[in-house]
């Protein structure tokens, strides 16, 4: 009986026994490679996204973060990442983002690289489907939850509005994943008191090191890198960056990829999502609004952590695709609306670079699909990011953070309102 047993749950043991020596022993992996920090900037993976070591390396180096959410996925030959690695950029994007990753989650990211981004650049896609009125999901901002990243915050977040927020929001979308210490921690940040000497103990000498050894040990190994897409577009651009070139090279991709359809929408995509259910979309959006939501506040914590450390930040606001938004009926107004606010929350603190593309969404071959942007659309972008990259240094910054933003009466401002919202 034993020996069945054993056969049936001895090698579980084994295996167990063998992963917490490896987790409680000293061994680390060395540096992450110039091959590792290459995959990792376009491989989207979530153990990078939760992770510390190698973006801490990644912006070392010559990589700037591009941060965004699924957008960045849509890699064509003129996706900047495409387009960096073939005109040798001096400094290349590190995409971070993936369906599902909104402010709270990139806060969250960034703030944990602590000095590694003080004084350097960075560039935010804002996509206007973050802002609807719920916010992010809960499951979704759950997926992408780093312990190891709030257990960085929890240690080294001063006292302000921005903390006590963040630190309630955390709470709100965590209640099933944060336990024990950790938690009581959270909740003494959202209350602005501060930790108690069990608590540091806890987080600085057991937790935090544990999940830093985790992170070195196995952040390098589960990195699926994008090679082929962009072996594949590097062989369609031409040899020299000429900008009219690229534009004929952006027009014959879109053209041949969305022939299919009215919408200007890549064939896949329009045949397998679009065309089933496309009867019961016409008119579904036309109530639809980002104008009010959480999320303005939980993007007012990236602004917040970006004047902290004084970085220069290109902000790109993208279109939505103007053809499938007349027939779904997304107004073009409301649109408008949430580009006014967000810019408006953007230029009162300082940042004024700002790339908005919200009226693009009727050019052809723009965009890729209903929300994402496709050939022209990242040509666009490419014009912009790449002067912006050509440096790493922020240079001299000012901002003048307001905590107005993380209140709830700023969240439900419509965008034709925001000019009385100081008054």
């Amino acid at each position: 009986m034993f020996k069945k047993l054993w056969l049936i749950f001895g090698p579980v043991l084994i295996a167990g026994a063998c992963l917490g020596a490896l987790l409680l022993s000293p061994f680390r992996f060395s540096h992450p490679s110039a091959k590792t920090l290459s995959t990792a900037a376009t491989s989207m993976s979530s153990n990078v996204i939760k992770g510390e070591a190698i973006k801490d390396a990644a912006f070392n180096a010559d990589y700037i973060p591009v941060i965004g959410s699924s957008e960045l996925s849509r890699m064509d030959p003129l996706h900047p990442s495409v387009m960096a690695e073939k005109y040798d950029w001096k400094n290349k994007p590190f995409l971070i983002g993936a369906p599902g990753t909104q402010s709270l989650t990139h806060f969250v990211s960034l703030q944990a690289t602590g000095q590694h981004l003080t004084g350097k650049k960075a560039v935010v896609i804002i996509s206007p489907q973050w802002f609807v009125p719920r916010g992010v999901k809960s499951e979704m901002f759950d997926f992408f939850y780093s312990p190891l990243q709030t257990s960085y915050f929890l240690v080294h977040a001063k006292d302000s509005a921005a903390t006590r927020y963040a630190a309630k929001r955390i709470l709100d979308l965590t209640s099933d994943t944060t336990s024990g210490v950790m938690r009581d921690a959270l909740k003494n940040k959202a209350l602005g008191l501060p930790l108690t000497t069990v608590q540091k103990v806890y987080i600085n000498n057991i937790k935090r090191p544990g999940l830093q050894h985790q992170d070195q040990l196995f952040s390098q190994l589960f990195i699926h890198g994008r090679e082929k897409e962009l072996a594949k577009g590097l062989k369609v651009l031409p040899d020299e960056q000429d900008l009219q070139t690229l534009d004929q090279v952006a027009t014959t991709l879109g053209r041949k990829a969305t022939a299919c359809n009215p919408f200007g929408i890549q064939k896949k995509f329009y045949e397998q999502r679009i065309l089933p259910n496309q009867a019961k979309l016409k008119g579904e959006q036309s109530n639809f609004n980002y104008e009010s939501s959480p999320e303005f506040s939980d993007f007012q914590l990236m602004l917040d952590f970006f004047a902290q450390h004084k970085m220069a930040v290109q902000f790109i606001i993208p279109p939505v695709n103007a053809r499938w938004a007349s027939y779904t009926g997304l107004s073009q107004d409301m649109l408008n609306n949430f580009s006014t606010k967000i810019s408006y929350q953007l230029k009162s603190q300082g940042f004024n670079n700002i790339v908005d593309m919200t009226k693009d969404g009727n050019e052809d071959y723009f965009m890729q699909d209903t929300i994402h942007l496709g050939w022209r659309g990242w040509l666009k972008v490419d014009q912009h990011v790449q002067p912006f990259m050509a440096t790493k240094k922020a240079g001299k910054v000012s901002y003048k953070i307001s905590d107005d933003y993380l209140d709830r009466s700023w969240q439900d401002v419509a965008g034709n309102q925001v000019q009385d919202f100081e008054e």
